[in-house]
């Protein structure tokens, strides 16, 4: 994405897994259909770091925390809003159509990005006055990064400021992704029946949704009223981090509502939390290295998340006999894990050398 740009990054890679999700349609087996998931998986992977280093072209530091909220918050939306069009199809026409159907939207909004989307110095639609202002964090950046050649991974690596962003998301995403597969069956083991549990399912979701566009929108009026970005950031992230914690009491209770609202503190906490972990890049990095090291930090949370699922299914057997009580190391430790993420957020992201040689900006 750095090497080819945010247009035709983005446009590559959409048509790649439109593509897949509708050559899915023609599995036939347990194999293809294995196979197409992969490469639909490897394709989409791009989304995330190509519109990170969107919001890093086109919005100043007071913005980029609210952009950044806007998109995390579609995918919420469109994973909430996709089972129902994906259901009504395979009932009316069967599980291939399912996959071909929804693949062909993916073209339709293709039309609308190539139409609309352009770096700011060149789109015919941006005044004077707002290509200044968009423009003054990127002119600040370049100034302190003259004479610096694009870092290499290795380079991005060394840095304690690129492993800070990896753990905000490693340390974080795979506990939304318990909630959201898990969710269901703990309160199964709970006790609460799945129909009488049906509307707690959805409040995590929406919770998450405002918890987004609440610390996209904290941090940038932080910012508006003189606090340093990285203060302004690091808040949310002790809010996220502490809030958390607050899914550790749930293992005390089997009552529906409680467990489902402590369950939506912790999935708005959360979404503070990852929203400040998807706009860290464009804030320590100028545009070049932007989407790779959020691809290295979407990277880091994708192992941590396969590692945690198998350690969730392999500790829920063996604790079966425990009744309700057989998730409570699982959600004790989804509680802490994390608090630690965020101590090391705070020690990690920084001003260091690397700041004052323009390897990364200054928060």
């Amino acid at each position: 994405m750095d090497r080819v740009g945010t247009r035709r990054g983005l446009t590559l890679t959409v048509i790649w897994y439109s593509t897949i999700s509708m050559l899915t349609s023609l599995a036939n087996g347990f194999y293809s259909f294995s196979t197409f998931r992969f490469l639909l998986g490897a394709g989409e992977s791009a989304n995330w770091p190509a519109a990170t280093k969107a919001v890093s072209e086109w919005f100043p530091k007071r913005e980029r925390a609210l952009a950044t909220a806007l998109f995390d918050s579609g995918s919420s939306i469109g994973g909430a809003v996709a089972p129902f069009i994906v259901l009504w199809i395979y009932f009316r026409w069967g599980w291939r159509p399912a996959f071909m159907i929804p693949g062909t939207l993916g073209f339709f909004w293709l039309i609308v990005w190539r139409w609309l989307y352009y770096p700011p110095e060149i789109h015919h639609r941006v005044s004077r006055a707002e290509l200044e202002m968009i423009v003054a964090d990127k002119n600040e950046s370049i100034a302190s990064q003259q004479g610096t050649a694009r870092p290499r991974w290795r380079d991005l690596l060394k840095l304690p400021q690129t492993w800070g962003t990896i753990i905000a998301k490693t340390f974080t995403d795979p506990v939304f992704f318990f909630i959201t597969e898990w969710f269901p069956i703990y309160l199964v083991a709970k006790g609460i029946g799945l129909k009488s549990g049906l509307i707690a399912i959805w409040i995590p979701f929406l919770a998450a949704d405002l918890g987004s566009f609440a610390a996209g929108g904290i941090s940038g009026s932080l910012i508006k009223r003189g606090w340093p970005l990285g203060a302004a950031r690091k808040a949310l992230v002790i809010f996220g981090g502490i809030g958390m914690t607050i899914l550790i009491p749930t293992i005390f209770t089997t009552n529906l509502y409680l467990i489902a609202l402590l369950f939506a503190v912790a999935t708005f906490c959360y979404a503070s939390f990852t929203t400040m972990a998807n706009v860290l890049p464009s804030d320590l990095y100028n545009s070049e290295p932007v989407a790779s090291v959020s691809g290295l930090s979407g990277t880091g949370a994708g192992i941590g998340t396969i590692v945690a699922f198998k350690l969730i299914g392999y500790f829920s057997d063996v604790r079966q006999a425990s009744g309700t009580h057989s998730f409570d190391p699982i959600v004790i430790l989804a509680g802490l894990v994390p608090f630690v993420g965020m101590i090391l957020v705070l020690l990690l992201v920084r001003n260091t050398a690397a700041t004052d040689q323009g390897l990364v900006r200054r928060i």
